[in-house]
Formats: structure tokens, C-alpha cells, sequence
């Protein structure tokens, strides 16, 4: 008993399918008996169709700032009246809806106006689905490319502003009339971006007056907030470049005698120039410098100062015998105050030395008195010259001392100089690095 109502059942919803094709058949054979596709389906050519446009973003496929062109995944919907596809669903069945390909019916010539797309067809052919009632709804899979202005002047931290613009191409406001489904595009299918975040994308319908005609056109523009993520940027351009410039005031804290102060430097400086032409091939070119652009600019100034510096004060710590005394400003200014700010300490031997060379000369001095007595008492022309050998050897001795004075002098001069501008540099790294690091929070 079982089996035979399953049969009957099938037999009866087989006969309803077979009931509602043949009623369909018909359906669509009298709507597109003496219908045609070209022309505004409207009883009365002045009256307006109304079109209503939702639009669904799906994904961002890819922001080309260089060539400041946004390819976005969209489902756009169209909803209008058409007075020539209506029916009573009595006569047919009680049939309500249909779907037929939509190169049967007329379509809203509805394309993006700031479209970037070099083929201009990037959307499928898809089916409408037609109400008894007449309304008419289209739903349609595209990739959109569109023009986006971007400002990277905050890059990597940097939010942009996209705007698509739908609208007629051939019909005006009194022809043809846009509002919008929705308040925003609907993000709830949308797919998860690693380099961008979506803050939003709401619509606005703006009503234009050309120079050339005094009709209307209504368009309806979408903007899309985009927020760039920057961990990507900050842990692989950023945090490189930030580790690099902390070598740099280092190369004050090198002996001068390592030879190497010089071409650390350099090393930084190219290092940071390498950085520089990753970050300007991915920019379009504008008169605006990205953040980061602007911080490893600064850093390279930094760096190419403290390289000059570096030679300046190597050639004060190899300044040789013949160079002159230490003037008595610097020897108050650095080698006292600055020495102590920079704590720089070491063994002043300078007085030290200078008494010492004293006492020897007086000792020359006497001895050379002594030397004259004797000479003058013996009268031996063996003292004499004896006498002149030992003034030649202290004369030579003392200026000797004089001249590792001055050496020893310019040489803490120049360490106490080495001090105060790695600290300084340091500090001016670690600013920039906080400056630069503000913008991300």
C-alpha cells in the first residue's frame, strides 16, 4: 500500500512539473510575441522607469597604487518595471516567476563611469528573473577595475578613498531614474583582505547638470573606505630600517685607530639607500613623499652627517707635531665641562707633564750654568762641547714632550667630540623612531 501512494505521488508532482514547463513555454512565447529589446519598456515615452541598484562587494582583488587602479569582485543587482512582461498568474498556472537570459528582455544601459578596465566587458551574461507583476531583477557577477586616487602620503599607515560610479550612459533623469537598495554596499560576503581593511562603503545618489545639456543625470556613487593593515610594512621596511640607524651613531663610539669608522657609515648608508628604492618602486610617483619615504630620508641625512662628522673629528685625533695647541675656549668648553657631560674621564697628565718639562728645563738650565762655571774654570774646550751635545738632547727631549702634549690634548679632544654626537644621534634616532612609530598608534 506504502509503494503504491510513493508512486502516485511521484506521478502527480511529475505531472505539475510537466504542467508548469508547458505553461512556462507559453508564458514565454506571448510576452516576446511583438516584444522588443531596443526600446524603453514604458507604456508612455514620457514616463520614467525606475531603476533600483544594490551592490554587494565580494573581495578586493588587488590596489595597484603605481597605477592607481582598484580591481574590485562585485554582485550587482538591478530592479526595474517592465509594462510589456506582466501576465495574470491565473492564466498561467498560477505561474509566478520565470528566469530567461537576459539578452531577451531590455536592460539598463547602467555602466561604471570611472571604469579602468582595458576591455570594458569584464561582467557576465546572466539570467533576469521575471515577476508576474512586471519587475524585472537582474543580478550580475562583475570584476570591476576602476581609477582610484591614491594619496600615499601616510604610507604605510595611510587610508584611501575609492569611488564607483554607476549610471546611465545614454539615458537622462527624465528617462531614466537611479535610487539606491541599500545605504551602504553589502559587505556580509565579503572576503577577508591581508592588506587591506574595509571600514565601510556607503552610497550616495548625486544628480548632475551638464554645461552641454540642460536634462539631468543621476548617478549613485560608492565609496570605499580602505585602511592599509601595516604589520607587512612595519616588520619588513620599518623595523629594518630602524635597527640600521641605530649603527650609525656608533661609529662614534670606534677607536679612531680601527680604520673602520669611515666605512660603517657608508655600509649604513647604503643599506638605507636600498631600503629607499624598495619603497619608491611600489609608489606612484606624485609630488607627495610617503611617511616612510620622508624617515629614511631623514635617516640618510643623519647618517651622511655623521659620516662627515666622523672624517672631521678623525682628522683632529691625527693631528701630528706640528699642529698648534689646543685653543683655550675649546680647553675650557670641551675638554672640561663637555668632557664631564659626556663622561669622558681620563688621567689629565697635562700639567703634570708641563711641570715636568719645566723642572727638566731648569735643570738644563742649571746644568748649563754648572756647565759655564766649569767651563769658565777649567777653561777645556771638551766641556764646551760636551755642554752642547747635552742642550741639543734636553732641547730635543723638550719638544718631544711638547709635541705629545699637543698630540694627547687633540686626541681627547677628539674622543670627547665622539662622545657627545653618538649620544646626540642616538637621540635623534630614537625621536624619529618614536615620530614615526605615532602614526601607527
Amino acid at each position: 500500500m506504502l509503494c503504491v501512494c510513493v508512486c502516485v505521488c511521484v506521478r502527480v508532482r511529475a505531472a505539475c512539473q510537466s504542467a508548469h514547463g508547458r505553461y512556462a513555454h507559453k508564458l514565454l512565447k506571448d510576452l516576446l510575441t511583438n516584444y522588443t529589446n531596443a526600446l524603453r519598456p514604458v507604456a508612455d515615452t514620457d514616463h520614467v522607469i525606475n531603476v533600483t541598484l544594490q551592490v554587494t562587494l565580494s573581495q578586493i582583488i588587488d590596489m595597484d597604487e603605481r597605477n592607481q587602479i582598484l580591481t574590485t569582485y562585485l554582485w550587482v543587482r538591478q530592479v526595474w518595471m517592465d509594462a510589456f512582461l506582466a501576465w495574470k498568474k491565473d492564466d498561467y498556472d498560477g505561474l509566478d516567476t520565470i528566469r530567461i537570459p537576459s539578452s531577451y528582455v531590455w536592460r539598463p544601459d547602467i555602466v561604471l563611469y570611472n571604469s579602468a578596465d582595458d576591455e570594458f566587458s569584464s561582467s557576465m551574461e546572466t539570467n533576469v528573473v521575471l515577476r508576474h507583476d512586471g519587475q524585472v531583477m537582474w543580478d550580475q557577477p562583475a570584476i570591476t577595475k576602476s581609477s582610484c586616487s591614491v594619496d600615499v602620503a601616510f604610507f604605510p599607515f595611510d587610508v584611501q578613498q575609492c569611488h564607483l560610479t554607476f549610471g546611465s550612459w545614454t539615458h537622462n533623469g527624465n528617462q531614466m531614474d537611479l535610487f539606491n537598495a541599500l545605504d551602504s554596499a553589502d559587505l556580509a560576503d565579503f572576503i577577508h583582505n591581508v592588506e587591506w581593511e574595509v571600514l565601510g562603503m556607503p552610497a550616495k545618489k548625486n544628480v548632475i547638470l551638464y554645461g552641454c545639456c540642460s536634462d539631468p543625470y543621476p548617478d549613485i556613487t560608492f565609496t570605499l573606505h580602505l585602511k592599509r593593515r601595516s604589520s607587512f610594512y612595519i616588520f619588513n621596511l620599518l623595523l629594518p630600517c630602524m635597527m640600521i640607524s641605530f649603527l650609525a651613531p656608533l661609529g662614534f663610539y670606534l677607536p679612531a685607530d680601527s680604520g673602520e669608522k669611515v666605512s660603517l657609515g657608508v655600509t649604513v648608508l647604503l643599506a638605507l639607500t636600498v631600503f629607499q628604492l624598495l619603497v619608491a618602486e611600489s609608489m606612484p610617483p606624485s609630488e607627495s613623499v610617503p611617511l616612510i619615504g620622508k624617515y629614511y630620508i631623514a635617516t640618510m641625512t643623519m647618517v651622511t652627517a655623521s659620516t662627515a662628522l666622523t672624517i672631521f673629528i678623525m682628522n683632529i685625533h691625527h693631528c701630528g707635531p706640528e699642529g698648534r695647541p689646543v685653543p683655550a675656549w675649546a680647553e675650557r668648553f670641551i675638554l672640561k665641562y663637555l668632557a664631564r657631560v659626556c663622561f669622558v674621564y681620563e688621567p689629565d697628565e697635562a700639567s703634570v707633564a708641563l711641570d715636568e718639562g719645566g723642572d727638566a728645563a731648569d735643570g738644563q738650565r742649571s746644568g748649563g750654568g754648572a756647565a759655564e762655571n766649569r767651563k769658565e774654570a777649567c777653561a777645556c774646550h771638551h766641556h764646551q762641547g760636551l755642554r752642547r751635545n747635552v742642550e741639543y738632547i734636553a732641547n730635543a727631549y723638550q719638544d718631544q714632550r711638547a709635541a705629545q702634549l699637543r698630540m694627547g690634548e687633540w686626541k681627547k679632544l677628539a674622543k670627547v667630540m665622539d662622545r657627545f654626537f653618538m649620544w646626540l644621534f642616538f637621540l635623534m634616532v630614537f625621536i624619529m623612531s618614536l615620530l614615526i612609530l605615532g602614526k601607527a598608534v
